[in-house]
C-alpha cells in the first residue's frame, strides 16, 4: 500500500498559483464552504463559523462573506476541494495551517509549494520534499533542506 504523504516543492515554482486567495474569490464552490472539512478548518484556522455558504461569522469582523476569509483557510480549501490538480503557494499560509497540510496530504495526493520555512511542529511527520526527492520526518530534517531552497 502507497503510503500519502505531503508533498513539497520548496522555491519559486514556474506553474503554482502564487496568490491562492485571489484565485479562490473568483473560482471557490459554495458546497465547498458547508462541507465539514471546510467548517472545521475555518472554526480551527479563522475561530469563526459557518453560517450558511454565504455567510460566516467571525469573532472579529463579525458577519463576513467567504471572500473575507484568510488567506491561509482559502489556501487550504483549495487543496482541500479543488479538482484542477493545481498547485498552490502555502506560503499564503501561516503557521496555523500546517497540521492542516499534513492532513490532507495524509488524506489525498498533494502537492504545495512553499517559499518559506513553515513550521510543522515538534512531532514526527512525514513530507516528501521534491527538489530532492527525499523524506523528512522532523522538523530538524525539513529545516536542514529547506534552508537550501528558500
Amino acid at each position: 500500500m502507497d503510503l500519502r504523504v505531503l508533498n513539497i516543492y520548496l522555491g519559486d515554482m514556474k506553474d503554482a498559483i502564487y496568490h491562492p486567495p485571489t484565485y479562490f474569490d473568483n473560482q471557490y464552490e459554495d458546497e465547498w464552504l458547508t462541507d465539514k472539512t471546510a467548517i472545521q478548518m475555518i472554526r480551527d484556522v479563522d475561530h469563526s463559523e459557518v453560517i450558511s455558504a454565504r455567510l460566516i461569522d467571525s469573532p472579529v469582523l463579525g458577519p463576513i462573506s467567504p471572500k473575507e476569509l484568510s488567506g491561509g483557510v482559502k489556501t487550504l480549501i483549495l487543496i482541500a476541494y479543488d479538482t484542477g490538480n493545481k498547485v498552490f503557494n502555502a506560503s499564503a499560509c501561516g503557521d496555523n495551517c500546517a497540521q492542516w497540510l499534513l492532513r490532507l496530504g495524509e488524506q489525498k495526493e498533494v502537492i504545495i509549494n512553499l517559499r518559506h520555512v513553515m513550521n510543522f511542529g515538534n512531532g514526527p511527520f512525514q513530507i516528501k520534499i521534491l527538489n530532492t526527492d527525499s523524506i523528512v520526518t522532523n522538523m530538524l530534517e525539513f529545516v536542514q533542506i529547506a534552508g537550501n531552497f528558500v
